[in-house]
């Protein structure tokens, strides 16, 4: 069943070491080419992802023997023809596939109609087409002029030079140049205006030849394909780490501290985004860089104004960095961000927004003003089926809690991404105490936090103050859709050890009888539950949280560091609560107290939603007879020996 989200706790650090999965750019050509190859070639680290499924699924429907060994994918070389003269094939949203498959087939002598998903007959290839039509291609488009789906039939060469225009997409000059050599002919291909993305183009003329074929480059504007170019098999090749997914993990060393080493690209990489890393260093990041692998670490960002035009993917991290920077951030030249897997530009802006960034977007930049820290994620980050939006947002829970939608659109590229990510992270401590009404969990959780320098959450005045707020406006306990309502409009704040609602204090009013019984009865409503659930996790920032309450460690904080259910007898809460009310001067019965602690125990437990119980993998603390510096005392210890992240050996947030 898909994921149809994620939700990613505030980080507080990051730190580690990650070995990157393969290019997508460098699999998916290796594989074209080891099929158009003379000769079987093993190709070792290739990256298994949607994207190669895509092509190794084409070319296999192509007659391309390929098998999987020890790890390798051999594949057998057809020498330029392909078995298979008829296929239909489906490429879901690969560009790095349909863009060079396309060349390639059209110079095959043969039938073929290739399609993709929506999103895929929504991207321009009408510059490719025309290139191709113009040495001799017969493609027809099947539905809207310029996009897919295409017929690709029997071609007719005739010319010996070829033009493309370089400011769409450098995909289609990457399959003319793959393609062309089919031809055995020499032809003079030429660039019409600038060339976007050149370090792909790079990748492609160093790849073809490690297959045999020697491109003549003329500056970028021209390309002398060789007359009797061949393509052999180099035997063994290995692909490069992802330089654009070593972004994410680079970032997450400047953002959150670092060191962070991404091991499998380093300075003698083919790959443009290995450039990343001087943006990078740019905004203030320290980077050292090694053969194989290349490492970042950060005490502060500052907002640049930059071209991207060399690392037009890698640079959408760049654009989440710019919430972490001092200063506003321009990313120029991205014009190629519109025909991508989203139009990249209006859905980062749209996305970034939610955070409060003040953003300015043209056809070709993105302008990024960042708001005041801490910010607050309004909503849920939406990926538009885009591995990129997904993977560079993440990087945004350094920040705040984070709900990203739709996060298995990162197997396009890399599947296990965000366990990857979770490894070299470290979120901000939650120190969970749970446990039924008058037990001492409050004062000691305040206790806690105050002596670890954490933040403290009183889950409970929130449902008291539902409850004073609804009693207030009139609106009857039991009306759950009338309560939920009045939960997520409530401004809640907490300053200096008073509680407010609005602009008024009432932490005293809060405490009153009736607002303790009406606090059982609205978190019994699923609604209320669901509306005050985001707010509490809003608490959780750095340094650390000790936040007590009934369902913290079950529910809302679930990988809380440490989560203990504190408890003592019916007896002893009633003569503590007893002794609380004849302070503050209310005259009770101990025996009405004891049977309404009895009753609200019964309820709490009892509730279909989060209801009050010990889970398998908190700690037990009875404080019954014991004293609340015993507790306090019992509930440090156990943190320290749970070898948890104390307040002396985090790191230290940026």
């Amino acid at each position: 069943m898909k994921k149809e989200y994620i939700d990613l706790p505030p980080m507080l650090a990051a730190k580690g070491e990650i070995t990157l999965p393969g290019s997508k750019s460098i699999s998916n050509r290796v594989l074209l080419l080891s099929a158009l190859s003379e000769g079987r070639t093993e190709i070792r680290d290739l990256l298994h992802s949607d994207d190669t499924e895509r092509m190794l699924e084409a070319l296999q429907a192509l007659g391309v023997k390929i098998e999987f060994r020890d790890g390798s994918c051999i594949v057998e070389g057809i020498s330029g023809n392909f078995p298979v003269k008829n296929a239909e094939l489906f490429l879901g949203n690969a560009g790095t596939a349909f863009r060079p498959l396309t060349a390639a087939l059209a110079f095959s002598n043969g039938h073929y109609r290739l399609s993709g998903v929506q999103r895929m007959h929504e991207r321009p290839i009408g510059d490719l087409v025309d290139a191709l039509r113009e040495a001799g291609a017969n493609i027809s488009y099947l539905g809207s002029e310029g996009y897919p789906p295409l017929e690709i039939r029997p071609a007719k060469i005739s010319e010996s030079a070829v033009s493309v225009k370089g400011n769409v997409s450098s995909q289609f000059l990457t399959g003319l140049l793959m393609a062309l050599p089919l031809l055995k002919r020499r032809i003079e291909l030429k660039v019409e205006g600038e060339l976007i993305s050149k370090p792909y183009i790079e990748i492609t003329l160093e790849i073809m030849k490690r297959f045999g074929v020697t491109i003549e480059r003329q500056g970028w504007e021209r390309f002398v394909v060789p007359k009797n170019g061949r393509y052999t098999s180099p035997g063994i090749i290995h692909v490069e780490g992802d330089a654009s997914s070593a972004s994410y993990f680079l970032a997450a060393g400047a953002i959150g501290g670092g060191p962070v080493r991404v091991k499998g690209v380093g300075r003698n990489s083919i790959q443009g985004d290995v450039k990343f890393a001087d943006a990078l260093e740019k905004m203030g990041a320290r980077i050292v860089m090694g053969e194989n692998w290349i490492e970042a670490s950060s005490s502060g960002l500052k907002g640049i104004d930059i071209d991207c035009n060399e690392i037009p993917d890698a640079a959408m991290t760049l654009a989440v960095c710019a919430l972490f920077a001092h200063g506003k951030t321009t990313l120029r030249n991205i014009a190629s961000w519109r025909v991508k897997e989203t139009d990249r530009i209006a859905a980062m802006a749209k996305e970034l927004r939610k955070f409060g960034a003040r953003i300015e977007e043209g056809t070709d930049f993105i302008g990024i003003t960042p708001p005041p820290r801490p910010f607050v994620l309004h909503g849920s980050i939406d990926t538009y089926d885009d591995h990129r939006m997904a993977m560079c947002f993440s990087l945004a829970s350094f920040g705040t809690h984070l709900r990203i939608n739709d996060p298995g659109c990162v197997a396009k590229t890399f599947p296990d991404y965000f366990e990857r990510f979770s490894a070299i992270t470290v979120p901000v401590p939650v120190i969970s105490i749970d446990g039924p009404s008058a037990s001492g969990k409050g004062t000691v959780a305040s206790i806690v936090a105050e002596k670890l320098g954490f933040h403290y959450l009183d889950s409970g005045a929130l449902y008291r103050i539902t409850a004073l707020a609804a009693i207030r406006a009139g609106i009857s306990l039991d009306d759950e859709k009338g309560v939920s309502g009045l939960a997520r409009d409530m401004e809640i704040g907490f300053e200096n050890g008073e509680i407010l609602l609005g602009n008024e204090r009432v932490t005293q009013e809060i405490r009153s009888e009736a607002c303790s019984k009406g606090a059982s009865q609205v978190a019994a409503l699923p609604g209320v539950r669901a509306a005050l659930l985001e707010l509490q996790k809003r608490f959780r920032k750095a340094p650390g949280l000790v936040a007590d309450g009934r369902d913290m460690g079950s529910t809302v904080f679930p990988d809380s560091a440490l989560k203990v259910f504190l408890t003592a007898s019916a007896e002893e809460r009633a003569k503590r609560r007893h002794k609380q009310l004849i302070e503050k001067g209310e005259d009770v019965n101990m025996d009405i107290l004891l049977q309404d602690i009895m009753e609200r125990d019964a309820r709490d437990s009892m509730r279909s939603i989060a209801p009050l119980q010990k889970s398998a993998d908190s700690e037990l603390l009875d404080t019954t007879g014991i004293g609340i510096m015993a507790a306090v005392s019992r509930v440090m210890e156990l943190y320290e020996n749970a070898g948890k992240i104390s307040r002396i050996d985090q790191p230290t947030p940026v």
